[in-house]
């Protein structure tokens, strides 16, 4: 991994610039108060759900260890950018090494496809709920939702391995800045020696699958259970049908919604302020909304939650 000022002569250096969100040095640490803040909420209330389906001997359903799994999930994909996030609010050069920087591309990317694939396996499960309820237990066994949670984190983690590992063996030429709070494929490759049209279709396409295939998987399920939901008689029952599938919509809606804008909109990779908020939305703040979505919408959870705090 090199840096160079012209493609001809190049020398190693110790890393990159990430410029994060420029403002005066007051600015700064009301930042880092905020995110904080942010940062420990996000925790607490992951943490709280997986404590309370751990606890609560009625949350030991296949909807709720997913839940609880996701909620994991969560707290590691917030820990792949904060801290450091944190550490250049406060810090002079906010320089970051090329190993943090690979490092942290690979786990922030791999988290979200992981995320992805969960999304998608909820979907599924509450499909088989809604749709094929005298068969659920025999279908989502505790055997099934181990290997559907195995199968997530392993392709989540295999899905840009090669492309991240080609990048980082490219050579880097005149200025080391990225201007984003993370390392991002995009302004990676804008800083290489000579353009790589391979590995950026690579990139592009392997982020667009990742995308639509769990994302029209999803759609095609929720079309399954409005259809079956539409078909019950009782009103009370339609209710409670959408009410265990509105969670995980709002959820959805929330990741999809503002990745796609990311990814898909043709005016964010030229507008590096847009980019950046729209990656705060998805990688920070909705993993921060997504415990209170799923406490505020199911009754029990709200119950374990309850006995949980002790009220």
């Amino acid at each position: 991994m090199k840096i160079s000022d012209t493609p001809n002569t190049s020398s190693t250096i110790t890393g990159f610039i990430l410029l994060g969100f420029p403002c005066p040095r007051e600015g700064q640490i009301l930042l880092f108060l905020l995110f904080s803040v942010v940062y420990l909420l996000t925790l607490m209330g992951n943490g709280s759900i997986i404590c309370a389906v751990h606890w609560d001997q009625r949350l030991h359903t296949p909807m709720y260890i997913l839940l609880a799994n996701f909620s994991f999930l969560e707290i590691c994909y917030v820990t792949s950018t904060v801290p450091n996030m944190l550490a250049n609010f406060l810090s002079d050069t906010k320089v970051i090494s090329f190993s943090g920087c690979f490092l942290q591309f690979y786990f922030f990317f791999s988290l979200g496809a992981v995320e992805c694939f969960f999304l998608a396996i909820m979907a599924f499960d509450r499909y088989l709920a809604i749709c094929r309820p005298l068969h659920y237990p025999t279908i989502m066994t505790r055997r099934l939702c181990t290997n559907l949670v195995v199968t997530c984190w392993i392709l989540g983690f295999f899905w840009f391995l090669i492309p991240i590992i080609i990048i980082s063996q490219m050579s880097f030429c005149g200025s080391r800045i990225i201007d984003h709070f993370l390392c991002d494929p995009g302004p990676l490759l804008a800083l290489t020696c000579t353009r790589a049209p391979v590995v950026e279709l690579t990139s592009s396409t392997l982020s667009s699958l990742l995308l639509f295939i769990p994302f029209l998987f999803i759609m095609g399920s929720y079309a399954l259970v409005l259809r079956a939901v539409l078909r019950v008689p009782s009103a009370a029952g339609r209710r409670k049908a959408f009410s265990t599938c509105g969670s995980h919509l709002a959820v959805v809606s929330l990741f999809y919604g503002s990745v796609m804008v990311m990814y898909v909109s043709p005016t964010s990779e030229h507008e590096a302020g847009m980019q950046k908020m729209v990656t705060l939305f998805y990688s920070i703040v909705t993993p921060l909304i997504n415990p209170v979505i799923y406490s505020l919408r199911n009754k029990d959870m709200k119950h374990a939650m309850k006995k949980l705090l002790g009220t």
